[in-house]
């Protein structure tokens, strides 16, 4: 039998970002602190996400669902998504000035996370799908800025934790800007070798 402490890890990953749980002597208390509602889940209920078959796992996630507490698995974004946002990013940094754009983030990238961490192979898929419609456009000609943005745009849509730096270079002088999640930066945080120091860091989701 799975561990209990294993069986409420799991219930947290399927939670709302807004929902958190708390373990009780006959199971665990789930609040939706957005709603200001609770719900108690017993001792075999939540073991049944790690040790139940999966018809049983369905139907519990599916209770959770109609109940509001969970959000079906974050959906990855299409190639052609990811340009789409790619090309209007860099549109919004031409028009207003990158710092003005940055002062934008709150209405484009929520600020909560999901239990579960941002994968490394989602993350990066999405620095390959990212940095390929960088490269072949020429509007945003590999701009680390616009790739930077959009990084990390569509990974706090997702709720996932992420990071965006903008680094400084004196000699000679250059600003880069990249995204950090998962141990992976989208655009690279060093390249070609040069290191920036960090002099601006946006984060979200608890960071």
């Amino acid at each position: 039998m799975t561990d209990d402490t294993d069986s409420l890890v799991a219930l947290t990953r399927f939670l709302s970002p807004h929902c958190r749980v708390t373990r009780m002597s006959s199971g665990a208390l789930i609040a939706d602190w957005k709603r200001t509602r609770f719900l108690g889940m017993a001792t075999a209920d939540i073991r049944t996400l790690t040790d139940g078959r999966p018809e049983e796992r369905a139907e519990l996630l599916t209770g959770l669902l109609r109940a509001g507490c969970a959000t079906p698995r974050p959906k990855t974004y299409a190639d052609g998504e990811i340009g789409l946002w790619l090309r209007a990013t860099h549109l919004l940094i031409r028009a207003l000035g990158f710092g003005r754009a940055l002062r934008l983030l709150s209405l484009a990238a929520p600020d909560y996370a999901r239990a579960d961490p941002p994968s490394a192979e989602d993350v990066a898929r999405l620095k390959r799908a990212v940095q390929s419609h960088g490269r072949r456009s020429w509007l945003v000609n590999d701009d680390c800025k616009t790739e930077a943005v959009t990084a990390f745009v569509l990974l706090r849509r997702r709720g996932l934790r992420a990071a965006l730096n903008v680094g400084v270079r004196e000699h000679p002088f250059a600003l880069h800007a990249w995204t950090s999640s998962a141990g992976l930066c989208i655009p690279d945080a060093d390249p070609r070798g040069h290191a920036f120091t960090p002099v601006l860091s946006i984060d979200g989701g608890g960071q």
